[in-house]
């Protein structure tokens, strides 16, 4: 057997190329730079090195090609570019994922972000990948305990699913992440972090998470200040490094924070290739990007692991309608909505119940567990239509009997809803049945 030290080290004298081509920088608008001598030597996606006049070094992206010249997007403003300057390929982006990898803070790159050494796997995986065949994909497994009353009941999550969680800025979201983090069943964790601020990256994971929670997870992060394609590229790496355990037999748990900051680092992209924002502010390639990454999680081939994955969504202004949700809630197996109204009132997790469904019901429920989530349902909807009526003071007791059930219920909802738990999902069924029973909408059986 390899030692790790032996095989790393095969894996960095494998990479260093024999000989390479030299193009020469003939122009730059300040945004994007032209090459020429490298026209036959890359592809779209390739890693340029630019070396200054100074031996500084400036990398970037292969955006565009033609017979004349190749197009270089810089991972920062190119100042200090001379004409002339020489830019080399260093291929494609390439990841090369291991076990050792559980516990630490990586660049979208594969390079660590922790300032440790990183061991890095024999093999060499490019980020883009295929999902598995539909017709070889197991169908989605069974439910997960996540440490809360209202996801092991009304909104359950199972094995293979894709959630999204749609909230506006500082409604809880990023805390409701983390959280499931740090209870949900899993063998692996996998976080992307995209486009958060520098400092709560290290808050995150070593406060939020905890040494406990990182032993088991990989974070994959490009702050807010990094480059857009290193952004884009964020939440591809994450799901490449979730694949790669999927696919030794593990039940891989996959965070993304948050999609939206994916969709608008490609909007940056596209934009700067030429194309023209045409579908509400974004390109018309970017639903296509959002869904082939989303359809990349999910239960795997048989004889591998599954990928349950929660996309964070952040709306603007609450706005369930705009682009990038849009996009999302039609290509997911249900969709979580935090309301800025409940978290104003203190209620955590601010889960609007009846704007959120779990597309695993009722499959994922036994036939007495959907009759107590349809009446709790029905019960908050009787209540959210007279809402107005009630707070306004306007409703007198007795003129309705459902109502009246229905604002009993209310009260001991609410509870239920923030409530958390370490016991079976059984028990949390039961808790929401006592809830109903309390309101008089079910009978003591």
């Amino acid at each position: 057997m390899q030692q790790p030290a032996l095989a790393h080290l095969k894996s960095k004298l494998s990479d260093i190329a024999q000989a390479r081509s030299v193009g020469r920088v003939i122009s730059t608008d300040g945004h994007t730079i032209k090459v020429t001598g490298l026209e036959d030597q890359v592809r779209l996606g390739d890693r340029l090195r630019l070396i200054r006049g100074d031996g500084s070094t400036l990398m970037g992206d292969v955006l565009c090609l033609s017979d004349e010249h190749v197009t270089m997007l810089p991972d920062t403003q190119p100042q200090q570019v001379a004409l002339s300057d020489r830019v080399t390929n260093d291929g494609p982006s390439q990841i090369r994922p291991d076990q050792c990898w559980l516990g630490r803070v990586i660049d979208p790159y594969g390079r660590p972000l922790d300032d440790k050494p990183l061991v890095t796997g024999e093999r060499v995986f490019n980020i883009l990948n295929n999902p598995p065949p539909p017709v070889r994909r197991k169908p989605l497994g069974d439910r997960l305990s996540t440490g809360f009353h209202l996801f092991n009941t009304m909104l359950p999550i199972v094995q293979g699913q894709r959630l999204g969680v749609f909230a506006g800025s500082g409604v809880g979201k990023s805390m409701l992440l983390a959280d499931m983090i740090r209870t949900m069943e899993a063998d692996v964790i996998v976080l992307a972090l995209v486009g958060e601020r520098g400092r709560e990256i290290n808050e995150f994971t070593q406060r939020v998470i905890g040494e406990a929670g990182m032993s088991r997870t990989v974070v994959i992060a490009a702050s807010a200040d990094a480059a857009s394609t290193a952004r884009m590229r964020c939440p591809i790496t994450a799901m490449r490094v979730a694949e790669y355990f999927r696919d030794t037999g593990l039940h891989v748990l996959l965070f993304v924070d948050s999609i939206t900051r994916f969709a608008e680092a490609h909007r940056e992209v596209a934009v700067s290739a030429g194309e023209f924002p045409s579908l509400r502010g974004f390109p018309p390639s970017t639903p296509g990007q959002i869904t082939k990454l989303a359809e990349r999680a999910g239960p795997g081939a048989k004889g591998t692991g599954d990928i349950t994955a929660i996309f964070s969504v952040l709306v603007a202004a609450s706005d369930m309608n705009e682009p990038v949700a849009d996009m999302l809630r039609g290509v997911l197996d249900g969709h979580v909505v935090l309301d800025r109204a409940l978290a104003d009132q203190g209620q955590f997790p601010a889960v609007d119940v009846l704007q959120s469904v779990s597309r695993s019901l009722p499959r994922a429920a036994t036939v007495r567990e959907n009759e107590i989530i349809s009446r709790a349902r029905r019960l908050a909807s009787k209540y959210h239509g007279s809402s107005a009526l009630i707070e306004a003071g306007l409703y007198t007791e007795g003129s309705d009997p459902d109502l009246d059930q229905a604002i009993a219920f209310k009260s001991h909802f609410v509870e239920f809803c923030v409530s958390r738990t370490d016991r079976s999902i059984e028990e949390s069924f039961e808790a929401l049945r006592l809830c109903l029973l309390r309101s008089g909408a079910q009978k003591d059986t």
